[in-house]
């Protein structure tokens, strides 16, 4: 996969770096497990050393510690250059046995995104015109290769607003939920996504929904102000659900697009699907000071310990870390190519496997191993 342009600024000087390790619930531990093996790796490779602190984050952590992030975690993330998290959340029988404030999602991620302030999300869409099979979409409509970053506010809408739940004075429950942004917020995640357009394709898809949205009128006169300090990029407003049937239909046409938090958590899921797998998808959670790195997928516990989970958003995020928080571009580049050669040379996980059969499917530890032979392979840049 092509290297993102860097955004946050890296100390080239700084050799060591702590990284918090948290493998999450699920098939967290084994993917996390591949991409710790990458990682040693990449420390052999160059003139790095990594501390892995690894933490508690998750059910696993509310189970053990009584709450899903646990200040022994929060510790350990401040104390680090980077966070790698792995897929968090139960079945929904088993979240029946936390509280309701306590589940993963409510008691640990959105309080670590607040946290840390990682308003912008990256999360890539690739898939190279030699990967076409892995897709359900025609390989016509996949063309000459799909490669899309979307780019989502993290920390702010719907998800973050104040929530009420309560009786009605005619007695019915009722749940009310605020989607609240500022111009400051909107106008920091347009800077990110600015910028990766004008390394790119110098085209940014502008998602919103302002025919009904008043929270997308605002959003879109942010984007027009900053748009004047951009005047090599060419902006294209769209409505959210003309998007979701394009991305179908006519995937090849979109590059940047920029979102808010609740669309892009939609829209990114989409984005694997029409990849054949969320299992393709990982991303960065980037802050002014802190950012983490995590699948874009659940935690899967159907098939947990099965060793048949695709380790490649684990490792693609470990990809980006290298990048973003490190500045180590040319490693982040290798370890995306020995991913993408293991897929050239036939093999798969059991995710993509099922969609044509000249694939060889092979087991998470044995994705991983291949992709560190690759590594291992190449030249130290």
């Amino acid at each position: 996969m092509p290297c993102l342009p860097s955004i946050q600024a890296t100390d080239k000087r700084l050799k060591n770096y702590k990284i918090a390790i948290m493998p999450g619930d699920g098939i967290g531990p084994e993917i996390m497990q591949e991409a710790v093996k990458v990682l040693k790796l990449v420390e052999e490779r160059n003139d790095v050393t990594f501390e892995l602190m690894h933490a508690l984050f998750g059910a696993c952590a509310y189970f053990e510690k009584g709450e899903a992030f646990p200040q022994e975690t929060k510790d350990i993330c401040d104390q680090a250059d980077a966070i790698v998290k792995g897929p968090i959340g139960l079945s929904h029988e088993e979240s029946k046995k936390i509280p309701v404030d306590e589940q993963p999602e409510r008691g640990a991620l959105l309080p670590m995104r607040r946290r840390y302030n990682t308003y912008a999300n990256y999360r890539p869409v690739f898939l190279p015109k030699g990967l076409a099979h892995f897709s359900p979409l025609k390989p016509q409509v996949i063309g000459e290769g799909i490669d899309i970053i979307m780019v989502r506010e993290l920390v702010g809408g719907l998800y973050f607003g104040e929530k009420e739940v309560g009786v009605n004075e005619q007695g019915l429950r009722y749940v009310k939920e605020t989607l609240e942004y500022d111009e400051a917020q909107i106008r920091q995640i347009m800077h990110h996504a600015f910028k990766l357009s004008s390394g790119r394709k110098k085209v940014l898809h502008n998602i919103h929904k302002s025919n009904v949205l008043k929270s997308s009128v605002l959003w879109n006169e942010i984007m027009e102000e900053v748009a004047v300090e951009y005047p090599d990029v060419k902006v294209i407003n769209i409505l959210v659900d003309a998007v979701a049937t394009l991305l179908c239909l006519k995937p090849t046409q979109f590059d940047v697009m920029v979102m808010e938090n609740m669309f892009g958590d939609i829209l990114s899921d989409q984005g694997g699907g029409i990849l054949g797998s969320l299992g393709l998808m990982p991303s960065a959670c980037l802050g002014d000071d802190k950012a983490y790195y995590e699948p874009s997928h659940g935690s899967a516990p159907d098939i947990a310990g099965q060793n048949i989970a695709n380790p490649y958003s684990m490792i693609g995020s470990i990809a980006m870390m290298l990048e973003y928080s490190f500045g180590m571009v040319d490693e982040a580049a290798n370890v995306w190519a020995a991913m993408q050669e293991v897929f050239t040379d036939g093999y798969s996980t059991a995710d993509l496997s099922k969609l044509d059969s000249s694939v060889t499917m092979i087991s998470t530890n044995e994705f991983g191993d291949k992709v560190v032979g690759k590594l291992r392979a190449m030249p130290i840049v």
